[in-house]
Parts: C-alpha cells; sequence; structure tokens
C-alpha cells in the first residue's frame, strides 16, 4: 500500500513505528543499548537469526524510521544515516575501496568532498583523478584498469554546473564500477540519480532535509546488496552513525520537505531573473533558466531548477562583500536549504582551501556569489538585493 503513496504523504507517514502508547509524533528512542529476555535470544539476535536492535551505533527506531522514509522518497532498497554529510559521503567512498583502486571525481565538489577524494583517499592508497564532469569525454578517457567508483555533485557547488549522470553510468556499468551521486542541490523531489542509473546517493541532511538549521545529518542510500556487502561492516565499526534525537528532528524537517522547496525555488527562480537584469551583476547561472550552458541535460533529468543561485558581480570580492553586508533579510552564511535565506562567498569561505587556479577552472571568481533562497515572501526577497545593490554604490 504505501509504495503508491506521494511523495508528500510518504514524507508524513512513511516507515512510522509506534510504540505501545501509540503516540501521534514519532518517539525518540534516546538509548545506547537494548535488553534481551534470555540469553538465547540475545545470542540470536546478534547471529541475525532474529530481527531487533543492538547497539545504538548499529541502529535504532528512530534512525530506522528516517532512512525507511528517506528510502520512500528516493527510491532506494536500504540505507543508513550518518553523523552529518560528509560523514555519509566518506562512508560512500571509502567502504567499497582498498589501496591500489582508482576513483574518477568531478572536479567541481564542495570543498571538503574534494579533500576526501583528493587528499584523504591517496594516504591509504587510492589513486584519484579529477576531471571536468560536464564532458562525458572527460569521464571515459580518465578510466584506468583499476577504477572502481566515479564520484560526482549535480548540481555542483557553488557554480550550479550539471553532469549528465545516466552517461555516466552508462561508462561506470562497462566497466563494473559505481557512480556515487551527491544529490543534496537538486533534492530527492528534483531529481533522482538510481532511477537515472547512480547506484549509490548521499545527502547532507543538514541542509533541505532538516532546513531548518538545528542540526547536522546525513544518509547513504543504495540496494540492499551493496549496502550489506559494503556499507554495513564498515558502518558498524568504524562509528559514524546518526543521534537518534538528530534523526527525530530530520524527521519533523521531512515532512514539510515539498512544501518547503517549492516555495524556495520559486524565489530561486524569480530572482535569478531579477539579477540578470542587474547592470552591477556579470552573469547568471540557475539550473531553471533557459541560459543555462546545460539546459538540455537539466530538461532530461530534473523535474525542476533548484533552491540556489549563483552569479557573479563585475566588481570582484570588494562587490560581493559591499553587496553582502547590505543585505537586511539574506543572512551571510555557509550553510545553505534553509527557512532562511542565506549567501556566501565561496572564494573566501567554502572553496577558500583551493588555490587561485582551482578556482578559477570552476568559474568561482573573486566576485562570485551562492544564494541559497529561503521560504520569505518572494518580493520581499527581491527587493532586500534590490535595496542593497543600491545601497552599496555599485
Amino acid at each position: 500500500m504505501t509504495k503508491n503513496w506521494r511523495p508528500a504523504t510518504q514524507l508524513v507517514h512513511g516507515g512510522t513505528l509506534r510504540s505501545q502508547y501509540g503516540e501521534t509524533s514519532e518517539a525518540i528512542f534516546l538509548t545506547q543499548g537494548f535488553v534481551y529476555d534470555t540469553s538465547e535470544a540475545a545470542e540470536a539476535r546478534f547471529k541475525g537469526e532474529t530481527d531487533g536492535f543492538i547497539y545504538a551505533r548499529y541502529g535504532s527506531p528512530t534512525n530506522d524510521m528516517f532512512e525507511k522514509r528517506m528510502c520512500m522518497l528516493e527510491g532506494a532498497e536500504d540505507a543508513r544515516a550518518t553523523a552529518s554529510g560528509m560523514a555519509a559521503v566518506t562512508a560512500a567512498i571509502l567502504c567499497q575501496l582498498k589501496a591500489g583502486d582508482h576513483i574518477v571525481a568531478a572536479r567541481a565538489l564542495f570543498g571538503s568532498c574534494r579533500w576526501v577524494v583528493e587528499t584523504l583517499a591517496p594516504k591509504y592508497g587510492i589513486e584519484c583523478t579529477l576531471v571536468d564532469g560536464r564532458f562525458l569525454e572527460n569521464w571515459e578517457k580518465a578510466i584506468t584498469p583499476k577504477t572502481k567508483v566515479f564520484f560526482l555533485e549535480s548540481p555542483t557547488n557553488p557554480t550550479l554546473e550539471v553532469v549528465d549522470i545516466a552517461g555516466v553510468a552508462k561508462l561506470a556499468n562497462q566497466i563494473g564500477a559505481k557512480v556515487v551521486v551527491d544529490n543534496v542541490f537538486a533534492t530527492p523531489l528534483y531529481q533522482k540519480p538510481l532511477e537515472l542509473g547512480a547506484h549509490i546517493v548521499v545527502y547532507s541532511a543538514t541542509k533541505h532535509i532538516d532546513g531548518q538549521g538545528r542540526c547536522l545529518g546525513g544518509v547513504v542510500l543504495s540496494d540492499k546488496a551493496w549496502i550489506d556487502e559494503n556499507l554495513h561492516d564498515y558502518f558498524r565499526h568504524t562509528g559514524p552513525a546518526m543521534s537518534p534525537f538528530n534523526a527525530w528532528t530530520l524527521l519533523k524537517g521531512i515532512e514539510t520537505l515539498p512544501l518547503r522547496v517549492k516555495q524556495q525555488t520559486e524565489s530561486a527562480s524569480k530572482i535569478a531573473d531579477f539579477l540578470a537584469d542587474q547592470k552591477q551583476v556579470a552573469k547568471v547561472i540557475y539550473p531553471g533558466r533557459k541560459d543555462h550552458p546545460q539546459a538540455d541535460i537539466i530538461a532530461r533529468q530534473m523535474k525542476a531548477g533548484s533552491t540556489l543561485v549563483c552569479f557573479e558581480l563585475k566588481g570582484g570580492k570588494d562587490a560581493a562583500f559591499k553587496l553582502q553586508n547590505a543585505l537586511e533579510i539574506v543572512r551571510i552564511s555557509n550553510n545553505l536549504g534553509d527557512s532562511k535565506s542565506l549567501i556566501t562567498h565561496p572564494a573566501t569561505t567554502t572553496h577558500k582551501n583551493l588555490t587561485d587556479e582551482a578556482r578559477a577552472e570552476l568559474g568561482i571568481s573573486p566576485g562570485t556569489v551562492r544564494l541559497s533562497a529561503g521560504i520569505e515572501d518572494t518580493d520581499d526577497l527581491i527587493e532586500d538585493f534590490a535595496r542593497a545593490l543600491s545601497k552599496a554604490g555599485m
């Protein structure tokens, strides 16, 4: 029955477990361990002969509800909730690799994601090649006999480039590699990587899934066989588990995900159009606009645009700082996906550790600014930008 529910219903009721008290809101099972009626019951549980929970690092009823709800939304067979988005990314990549293996990753990645594949993985003998992910031929040229994983974000952070997920998945399948997609910017409502052929999807649940700036969280989703064979033991023994309290908070956030993302996307689209008409703005990149360089791919794999807008000011860093400082409603923060509109200067925050040359390759200039639209009134946000542009004297 539940598989026929539409997303908005799934996100309110999916995976709910109720205790003997029949609570309306999901309960928080804030416990480290679980007890057994008999020694024989404990033995059977550890052998996997009976279902149930063993230890909160492995799973809990609250985490289980969150994982099941995310599976319903994503169309995945299984999932593991993690303490943060980066815990999800790191686990999804490292759990399936060993020394001598090779990763091909899009060069346009969030700073910490790029550090994992470019700096951390090689410390353990795992090779990495970064490519311009916009072009499929670059992925194909980077393949070696040792290539086991393709990793990408789409749309990318912060320049909103798009990668042809189906095309990359086809290449991966030809060599028996796995495609890991960070789907944060599209959200599970607007893009389904598993349907496009990807094998593993990761989220920072800190972003749109919580959506209200309250707690950290992440999730890895895939088919049950991959989870059992690769992630299960890694997850149990390295301990990136999500707190049950955070899982409960995310369950509350996910109930309103469609409402929030719809409003955020509508605002982002209108703000992008407004900014594109301003003389102080050199360019605007938004997945919902026809002038996006990869509009054809977006039309094939995304159901709507994004809650994010990337734009470049003609006056460089000075102009970017003046604009951000002059905004009244939109707040300066490196976070995104929040109910509150947030703006950041990637070159001095999220991507500050990259070299000038690396930032230039990614299209991050001193004047590049990333906006995460919130759920405020759209006209108020546009008026805020109009005031700030005028006040900044640009």
